[in-house]
């Protein structure tokens, strides 16, 4: 926990002065018990924001917040089951189902008493008891048995673990608890149905003084079973501040806005968006690292431990990169490039809930090293955010290609410079990381090097990148192949950074496995080479015609 405890104090001071002024109007209570749930203990309010991804794919129902949600599922489960809930997206499961392919979601009824749905469960665990990697479609169907798992669970008050044991480690679940806490709990599902029912009534004055009930409801039973012993008010109240608050998604929509401005600016000829675009991205990176601030307060770890905290990671340092080359280079497309690539990493990381898995995770053994990680895995997924940093680049100097070498020849040849200096970055940070990954490896497996797949496509990636630069300090390629390398090459850093965890899912970086998105992240590396094998296609019947365009 030494992470944790060197944080700066202001911070402390803003957050809790921030908690102050924001925890009574925009949560209560109920969102800050704590409940053990996924090996940590958590507030309320993220539990149910997690389930109800699982089963719905959104942290909220119809403007609905997730605890609201959760808490009907235990009360009205029948309720629930007649309700289009359950999101099945894989176009196979839905045909074995006798689904309709257009719709999202579906009631439970339609799913689980459907007559093939044993069936597939019996499919599904004879793929698992292979030990074969899942195919999308049975990790479709794996989510299918998750979302059964889960709702029916809830439901039945067992997942819900609310009451710490003094026999053991486990914490009692509502369905399990003493005769006297169940009292207690009955007295918070009444205060919360009293306070829904004054909200859908209208009547302000009753739902306030019914908020407050169940305030102190939750108050009595949280002294009473004594949760506080394990954790504390503070943790609690941050974390449901930062579900609420949610500083990546403000710091995504800085950057965006940062897009549009030096839109304006370059478009349109005004100065004034280009200095506002300044300050959007300053406000963003203000944000970013609040965010990560929190997280890593919450975890007592840096914020590298999982895809979805790498590809946010990835976005800080694509415009941490940019600023710097910007100051260095004078070169007004790179914090175009490093907003640009800020902002599509930000929303994949917030569109993608069920692929880029956000909530909080304990560490696996092998990963509790705040030393290792800050100074490996950092180190590793920083170098991804220069080689991102080139290929958005590299796509800009493509689109000028495309328009008119001739006439954007200057553009064209910074473009290649600043590419260059990106992968350069790049290197730099991934070497080292490889070497710092097989000192740790050495100390956490006994071998410095095991031709691991994520060690391997690592290094295949470094050399890929190194035959660029040296290419490129030789002279065999000039500007075209410059830029057209940072974005083709690029396609060396998904494999090792999403390919390895979501596709070949084999290896001893287990921690990091992960399924979907396989078709979306396949389109993005196509389209990448469509763009390029374009470009120079064009390039080529444009040579062909200059002469006779001369005559």
């Amino acid at each position: 926990m030494v992470f944790q405890k060197g944080f700066v104090a202001s911070l402390l001071v803003f957050v809790s002065l921030l908690l102050g002024g924001y925890s009574a109007q925009a949560f209560n209570e109920i969102q800050t018990l704590p409940v053990q749930d996924g090996g940590r203990i958590k507030p309320f309010d993220s539990f149910a924001r997690e389930h109800l991804e699982v089963v719905y794919g959104s942290n909220k129902y119809e403007g609905r917040p997730a605890y609201e949600v959760i808490m009907t599922w235990m009360l009205t489960p029948e309720v629930w089951q007649g309700k289009e809930i359950f999101q099945v997206s894989n176009l196979d499961v839905k045909k074995r189902l006798g689904l309709p392919k257009d719709q999202k979601r579906f009631r439970g009824d339609q799913i689980f008493s459907n007559e093939a749905f044993p069936g597939l469960m019996s499919e599904l665990n004879d793929k698992r008891e292979s030990k074969e990697k899942l195919t999308p479609y049975y990790q479709a169907l794996q989510r299918l048995e998750n979302q059964y798992f889960v709702f029916t669970e809830i439901a039945a008050g067992r997942l819900l673990k609310v009451l710490p044991n003094p026999n053991g480690d486990t914490w009692i679940s509502v369905a399990e608890l003493p005769e006297a806490y169940q009292n207690q709990f009955l007295t918070i599902t009444k205060a919360f149905v009293d306070m829904i029912g004054a909200e859908m009534k209208g009547d302000s004055s009753s739902h306030r003084d019914q908020e407050k009930k169940l305030d102190e409801a939750v108050q009595a039973f949280e002294k009473s079973a004594g949760v506080y012993k394990m954790t504390t008010p503070t943790n609690m109240k941050v974390e449901v501040f930062f579900n609420e608050f949610h500083p990546f998604g403000w710091a995504a929509l800085m950057y965006g806005v940062a897009l549009i401005l030096f839109l304006l600016a370059w478009v349109f000829g005004q100065a004034w968006a280009q200095k506002a675009a300044y300050v959007s991205i300053v406000f963003g990176v203000i944000l970013h690292i609040f965010g990560f601030s929190l997280r890593s307060y919450l975890t007592g770890h840096p914020p590298v431990t999982n895809i979805y905290e790498t590809v946010v990671w990835v976005a800080f340092g694509a415009i941490v990169f940019a600023s710097a080359l910007t100051y260095f280079m004078k070169n007004k497309f790179l914090l175009f490039a490093g907003a640009m690539v800020a902002t599509f990493c930000m929303i994949v990381a917030d569109s993608a809930p069920i692929v880029l898995d956000n909530s909080i995770q304990p560490l696996q053994a092998v990963l509790r090293s705040n030393y290792w990680l800050t100074i490996h895995v950092l180190t590793i997924t920083i170098s991804y955010a220069a080689f991102f940093l080139a290929m958005a680049l590299g796509d800009l100097g493509l689109f000028y290609y495309l328009r008119d070498e001739k006439k954007f020849k200057e553009e064209i040849r910074t473009l290649a410079q600043s590419v260059y200096r990106a992968i350069q970055i790049g290197v730099v940070f991934l070497a080292p990381g490889i070497i710092l990954g097989g000192v740790w490896a050495d100390y956490s497996w006994g071998r410095f090097w095991g031709w691991d797949p994520k060690e391997t496509w690592a290094l295949i990636a470094l050399l890929g990148y190194i035959v660029v630069l040296h290419s490129r300090l030789v002279g065999m390629i000039r500007d075209f192949g410059m830029i057209a390398s940072g974005v083709a090459t690029f396609a060396l850093v998904i494999m090792s950074w999403y390919g390895v965890n979501f596709v070949l899912g084999a290896g001893l970086h287990t921690y990091g496995f992960g399924a979907g998105g396989v078709q979306y992240v396949a389109a993005f590396v196509l389209a990448h080479i469509l763009l390029i094998i374009y470009a120079w296609l064009v390039r080529r019947e444009r040579a062909k015609n200059a002469p006779s365009a001369k005559a």
